[in-house]
């Protein structure tokens, strides 16, 4: 498989389409025949819910990937990703987001967690596709340090 381009949709304005963009980017490659693999890195979970999820119900998450990325666990990422029906994967969000944004201020290396926890998906990917929050908090950080090419709707 080709390398996989890592795309991070991001700006700190809230409103300005970033999950549209992330998940219209996201289905259209799908269509297309590529593999993509989209993260909700918002924990307001937008991109989760628009797909028909409930986030609030869900346990594994990002957050959940993270966090024992940070504490070593062995974790197969493959548990934490969603199969959707409109082609591609989701790894989703939810509010446990939040709580790994203040974990992450006095945690080793804090920048590259998201960095770390991709490294062995991507080879199963064409691209993958970060809806990131309307902030520049150490998650978005994060969603930076892990892409190789951001878009900022504006």
């Amino acid at each position: 498989m080709a390398k996989c381009e890592t795309i991070a949709i991001c700006n700190q304005k809230g409103g300005v389409g970033k999950t549209t963009t992330a998940l219209n980017l996201g289905v259209g490659l799908a269509r297309a025949g590529k593999k993509v693999l989209l993260i909700d890195s918002d924990p307001q979970g937008d991109l989760s819910q628009s797909l028909g999820l409930d986030s609030d119900r869900l346990e594994n998450t990002l957050a959940t990937l993270m966090y024992q990325n940070t504490q070593d666990v062995k974790t197969d990422p493959a548990d934490m990703i969603l199969h959707l029906d409109e082609g591609g994967d989701l790894i989703p969000s939810n509010l446990d987001l939040s709580s790994m944004e203040n974990y992450l201020v006095n945690a080793m290396s804090r920048e590259k967690v998201l960095h770390s926890c991709l490294k062995d998906i991507k080879k199963d990917y064409d691209y993958v596709i970060l809806d990131c929050m309307p902030s520049l908090g150490m998650i978005t950080i994060n969603a930076l340090t892990a892409a190789d090419k951001v878009i900022i709707p504006v």
